[in-house]
């Protein structure tokens, strides 16, 4: 019995040792400390050692079990396209830069160019979204665009720290092709540990605003989520942005569950030229943290978007999902085109001048 003892308390020893070395790796981040961590006390959405959203927010419902969520896991079908995800390769840095145009990159990573200013949006070209590059891996064909592919960026946009918004990989290696970095309050903390200069960061608390000169201005709003790469969680902020040019308004969305906030930020910054909403990687379980695709719609309302763009899908399986269900969903729930809705493929250059562009279904020619 002694013996057993011994060699179980040496496994556990040696498992917390694996567990602190693999969550040190520079991959994880760090967590806030000193004067930014004294910056984000003084936050009204920091209580209890931790960010809160503005509603209570559960991240599971309260319905969720976990034997049933374990039987969903395992009996999800038709996750990844059985086929490649179709993509159009675009030469960026030919692009003039009198064009206002938007490229989407897969999941929720898109490039935005709009009288002059390039601004990148949680890039994630890894090809991969997770701390592992075995796991959760991009779908064929959906990886495409890499680093090399950028341009030089004016503003590289996070809206949260997860795996598949903040891709080490990626923001490494953009740091000598990006001029300001623009986030939430702590996020600030992972990219000085990844030698980031502290004078290229701009941390924002929810309704900051930041003014980029020539008449644009950023504003950072709420969402409904959370955060955390590491074993701590929501110690850095999760957000949405509103980005005003001197000609238009366009909402970034970031990840979110539909609550009040979004008729807020409708009312005070409203209406948008085009808004960016997730759709995809829900779950019935995760209602509080994740929108639905009937959600995306009300939340595009609420925004008063006259046009929106449905993300967060046609990258990666996070969820147990069939990969095309949040297109098909959102198309069924839009079917009277209430709200013009954009479905580029990968890397198709959407016009921001042209509110009456067409896209093709791109989704139902494959498996």
């Amino acid at each position: 019995m002694k013996k057993i003892m011994l060699i179980t308390i040496i496994v556990l020893a040696v498992l917390v040792a694996l567990f602190f070395v693999v969550t040190g790796q520079a991959r994880f981040g760090a967590v806030p400390q000193s004067n930014r961590l004294k910056q984000i006390k003084k936050s009204p959405n920091y209580s209890d050692g931790k960010f809160q959203n503005l509603s209570p927010t559960p991240q599971m419902s309260e319905d969720a079990r976990f034997f049933p969520m374990l039987k969903e896991y395992f009996s999800a079908q038709n996750k990844k396209p059985n086929a490649l995800i179709p993509s159009v390769k675009t030469d960026l840095t030919k692009i003039s830069k009198d064009e206002n145009i938007l490229l989407w990159f897969g999941h929720s990573s898109y490039y935005i160019q709009i009288e002059g200013k390039s601004i990148l949006v949680d890039p994630v070209f890894s090809g991969h979204a997770s701390p592992f590059s075995f796991s959760v891996k991009a779908f064929k064909g959906a990886n495409d665009y890499q680093v090399e592919d950028m341009p030089e960026i004016d503003y590289l946009i996070i809206t949260h720290d997860h795996w598949d918004h903040l891709d080490y990989e990626t923001v490494v290696k953009l740091k000598s092709k990006t001029d300001k970095v623009i986030t939430g309050l702590g996020v600030g903390a992972h990219f000085e540990r990844w030698g980031f200069n502290a004078s290229k960061l701009i941390e924002n608390d929810w309704f900051d605003r930041v003014d980029l000169g020539n008449g644009f201005v950023l504003h950072c709003t709420p969402a409904r989520h959370f955060s955390g790469r590491g074993f701590k969680a929501k110690q850095s902020l999760w957000c949405s942005f509103v980005l005003e040019s001197p000609s238009k308004k366009i909402f970034i969305g970031g990840d979110s569950g539909y609550d009040n906030h979004f008729k807020v930020i409708g009312e005070k910054y409203g209406p948008f030229d085009l808004v960016m909403l997730e759709n995809g990687q829900y779950n019935k379980a995760w209602k509080y943290i994740h929108m639905m695709p009937e959600q995306v719609l009300l939340a595009a309302k609420d925004l008063k978007a006259k046009r929106f763009f449905p993300v967060h899908s046609g990258k990666f399986a996070l969820a147990n999902h069939a990969w095309n269900e949040p297109l098909n969903r959102i198309s069924e729930v839009n079917k009277n085109n209430e709200i013009p809705m954009l479905t580029p493929k990968i890397g198709e250059i959407v016009n921001l001048d042209d509110s009456l562009q067409q896209f093709s279904r791109w989704w139902l020619e494959l498996d």
